[in-house]
């Protein structure tokens, strides 16, 4: 009920409900964000970005689904924005840099890991997220919708707009996937 009290605020351009949406929601948003974009900076920026689409298009939201899922399906969207226009922007400098400009690719850093790991998991948490970061793109979503921010299957359905069992779906093939990737890493370390 307070929820919707501050969305139909929000509706009417009060900008300290605005204000509240931020703080309630920033860590939620930010931690998804991080999964997807597994920079902090760039988390940062993302983060920023997806609470100026919630103020922009709030009037948008008719309340179909629960205001989470909603916010969840723009820091997803956002975040896949974000990692389509790197690539793209990876290219370029890539492509100019084969024909004498002086422009160096810019680079992922390899040792990414989320600011929740346990230090002596670190390591492991650095493989498997740079696995993740090479799923496709729905396997990925799917698989750190539910295991990195803890969404049930139904949610992560409700988030990407899909079925249950294509969730279901999507996360075996990901951890299959995931399998197949870490598999010479585990073997090395036992």
């Amino acid at each position: 009920m307070v929820e919707q009290l501050l969305i139909e605020r929000l509706k009417q351009g009060e900008e300290s409900a605005f204000k509240d949406i931020v703080e309630s929601r920033q860590g939620m948003v930010y931690n998804t964000v991080l999964g997807l974009v597994q920079n902090a900076e760039d988390a940062e920026d993302v983060t920023q970005e997806v609470f100026i689409k919630v103020f922009e298009s709030i009037r948008q939201f008719k309340g179909e689904s629960a205001f989470s899922t909603w916010l969840y399906r723009i820091a997803v969207t956002t975040s896949l924005e974000f990692l389509r226009k790197k690539r793209r922007k990876k290219r370029f400098a890539f492509v100019t840099g084969l024909f004498g400009d002086n422009n160096q690719p810019a680079y992922d850093p390899a040792d990414f890991v989320h600011p929740g790991i346990q230090l002596d998991n670190r390591e492991n948490a650095r493989m498997l997220f740079q696995a993740i970061k090479k799923l496709p793109e729905n396997q990925r979503v799917a698989f750190s919708l539910h295991k990195v921010d803890g969404l049930s299957y139904q949610e992560v359905a409700q988030v990407m707009e899909t079925t249950v069992a294509a969730v279901e779906s999507l996360i075996h093939r990901a951890r299959q996937n995931l399998k197949k990737m870490l598999k010479d890493h585990y073997n090395e370390n036992r």
